[in-house]
């Protein structure tokens, strides 16, 4: 049966294919080459992509990287689209599924938004259900950083804890743009803030997110 992560992995490659290796993306000064590297070393190299976490390894991380990034970018995809190995924790439906959903779609929209005259991607509900529940797992973990208290909440009412404090923003929006906000896209996520004025332009500015695997 397939599952987000998979359908995700291959939108991400469709995009960054139609992209082309050279293609800015939201991800600082990351070209999409850069990116298709992360997300393969991220599966493949496990030894160098604990460096994503652990400052220590973080110069391996850097060195491994740069060897990938010099590969072909048709390798790059190929290796993405297929998947980790058989042996890596990501090969796991419950990991793949759980670890990859959010990353996926985020980097997708990392290269859809980077681009000019994007325009949003429709999210089926079932899909957008999913982003939520994953969502309010990681929200305290995203809003960690925010400088005032950060409830996520959806156009129906349902809502999400990131971070508990006064004064609080609430940040209003579908699934899809809440998670974009929380991992820090907050300049291209279609939602409204509500709150304190200052409070809600730190929020803005704050460097959301795990910090870690989603760049």
């Amino acid at each position: 049966m397939s599952t987000h992560a998979k359908r995700e992995r291959l939108l991400l490659a469709d995009l960054l294919e139609s992209a082309g290796p050279e293609a800015p993306t939201l991800c600082d000064d990351w070209k999409t080459r850069d990116l298709a590297a992360h997300l393969v070393v991220r599966e493949r190299r496990g030894d160098a992509a604990a460096g994503i976490v652990l400052r220590p390894l973080a110069s391996r991380l850097e060195r491994v990287q740069a060897e990938f990034t010099e590969k072909p970018y048709d390798e790059l995809l190929r290796l993405l689209r297929s998947g980790p190995p058989r042996m890596s924790p990501f090969a796991l439906k419950q990991v793949d599924e759980a670890a990859n959903t959010i990353e996926f779609y985020v980097h997708g929209e990392d290269v859809r938004r980077a681009q000019p005259e994007w325009t949003a991607r429709e999210l089926d509900p079932v899909f957008s259900d999913a982003l939520w529940r994953r969502l309010e797992t990681v929200a305290r973990m995203c809003g960690r950083r925010s400088p005032a208290g950060l409830v996520l909440r959806r156009p129906d009412g349902q809502t999400a804890v990131a971070r508990r404090g006064t004064p609080v923003v609430t940040v209003t929006g579908e699934p899809g743009e809440l998670v974009l906000f929380a991992y820090g896209r907050q300049a291209v996520a279609r939602v409204e803030l509500e709150g304190d004025e200052d409070a809600v332009a730190k929020v803005k500015q704050a460097d959301l997110g795990l910090g870690g695997s989603t760049a």
